[in-house]
């Protein structure tokens, strides 16, 4: 039987870290499906999950424990789905405007209201080209819940961006 890991990793970055990971993985029959990471500030964030055989779980708690020694923090939780929601649609929006504190807050708080979930969630500040003032963007993946149509979050968000000053894309 198949397991479904979920791991997080942080710690300090260096060359190979990625490599040493993927050999754990392979020395445990772990197969590697899908994953998230960045170099941030000096320091490694990974979000990955992995499958792989029942019995082969403990052995490889093991041997991720022992990256610990090396200043790597490793979050280790089973999923209890590995599947994506295939019956949910999907809307892709990017937010772009000036960066203050709180947009969002204020968007996922919409959201919220509505019974939507993030599946992705990708921020940055970027310099605007004219101005040189600071920009914030994001990109989102959101799952709609059943009962909840692309309109009704595009006019709720839309509502919202005189707000909060900002451009919304929906894709």
């Amino acid at each position: 039987m198949q397991t479904h890991i979920i791991l997080t990793i942080l710690g300090p970055d260096r060359p190979g870290l990625v490599q040493d990971l993927s050999a754990i993985f392979t020395a445990h029959q772990g197969n590697w499906t899908e994953s998230r990471m960045v170099h941030l500030g000096g320091q490694f964030a990974g979000l990955l999950q992995v499958s792989l055989p029942s019995d082969q779980l403990i052995a490889l708690q093991q041997a991720l424990d022992k990256l610990q020694t090396n200043g790597l923090q490793v979050l280790f939780a089973e999923s209890k789905n590995s599947l994506v929601h295939e019956d949910s649609d999907l809307l892709h929006i990017e937010v772009l405007g000036l960066d203050r504190p709180g947009i969002i807050r204020d968007i996922t708080a919409q959201l919220a209201a509505l019974k939507v979930n993030i599946e992705e969630l990708f921020t940055e500040q970027r310099t605007a080209p004219m101005s040189s003032e600071l920009l914030f963007f994001a990109s989102l993946v959101l799952s709609l819940p059943k009962g909840v149509s692309a309109d009704q979050v595009k006019k709720q968000l839309e509502d919202l961006s005189d707000q909060l000053m900002v451009d919304l894309n929906f894709d």
